[in-house]
């Protein structure tokens, strides 16, 4: 397996998610951004690189977050929920994703 190719499959597997919720569908609407769920250790350039590999679409700017997971109680027992790391993903002007068409 040569270099290339191993990235390549790296950048299938950095986005594990589209994340849907209100506040991802009204920062969509009014910043033309699409949020993700992706791997602890991806970097700004393999989510721009994964995106534009998957969706056949412009990037203009990644930002990314890490979401601490919260402490929780199961029963008598102390728990926490998982953390995760988000990337916001500009999109250029007149470039859109759309997750209910088939993917190919």
């Amino acid at each position: 397996m040569s270099a290339a190719q191993s990235k390549t499959e790296r950048l299938y597997t950095v986005l594990k998610a589209p994340i849907v919720s209100e506040k991802s569908t009204m920062v969509a609407d009014k910043n033309n951004q699409v949020a993700f769920r992706v791997l602890q250790d991806a970097t700004k350039q393999e989510v721009k690189a994964a995106v534009e590999l998957l969706f056949k679409v412009e990037v203009e700017k990644v930002s990314i977050l890490n979401q601490k997971g919260k402490q929780k109680r199961f029963g008598r027992f102390d728990g926490k929920r998982n953390d995760v790391r988000k990337a916001y993903v500009s999109l250029k002007p007149g470039q859109e994703i759309n997750f209910a068409q088939e993917v190919k």
